[in-house]
């Protein structure tokens, strides 16, 4: 069950990837679109590749941090999505990074998954399979998520940062976490959609 519970959050981003099939003027093409990077100048991945046989989902769940992100993801109805075709670059909030939205927060968007819980969990889905190399170009550039709205990349140096719409700056501490059917990349914050 608790291995259901952690597949359910990454299902959730990849439905948030499969509604956003087109972009903006200001969001490069998949391909090209920013990722999260690590703290040092050189990517730091936290898998291996034979990881790459398990979807986004699977791949999360037996990595043991993102179980809120799993509860959430099955909440919202997304795992199906996230264990789709694909490609699919998610920004995955680890549980500590959920502990740190203000408390009562969860609890209310659990109560209703599929309205701001699953505008949240969208947000952090891009569609494409974005790596952390491609990020180190993108300093100021915007993505449009699966959600709908961009996020803004920001690059200092070695550390990667992602910016909210509400101006929040979450870091990303690991990246290149391959899947089959796209990549992961961890963050340290819970990214919002509106102000």
């Amino acid at each position: 069950m608790s291995r259901l519970r952690a597949l359910v959050p990454i299902a959730v981003l990849a439905l948030g990837l499969s509604a956003c099939g087109s972009s903006d003027s200001t969001t490069s093409t998949p391909a090209a679109s920013p990722t999260a990077s690590s703290p040092s100048a050189t990517p730091t991945p936290t898998e291996s590749s034979p990881a790459a046989a398990k979807d986004i989902v699977d791949t999360a769940v037996a990595a043991g941090d993102f179980k809120t992100l799993a509860t959430a993801l099955t909440a919202a109805g997304l795992v199906e999505t996230l264990k789709g075709a694909g490609p699919f670059t998610v920004f995955a909030p680890t549980d500590a990074a959920f502990a740190k939205l203000p408390a009562g927060t969860l609890d209310t968007l659990l109560k209703d998954p599929k309205g701001d819980l699953s505008s949240i969990l969208t947000y952090h889905v891009i569609a494409g399979k974005v790596m952390a190399a491609d990020v180190v170009t993108m300093d100021g550039k915007k993505v449009k998520t699966v959600q709908g709205a961009e996020l803004t990349i920001k690059v200092d140096g070695a550390k990667v940062m992602l910016v909210d719409v509400a101006g929040n700056s979450i870091n990303v501490t690991a990246t290149d976490v391959t899947a089959s059917n796209g990549v992961i990349h961890v963050i340290d914050g819970v990214l919002m959609p509106k102000k």
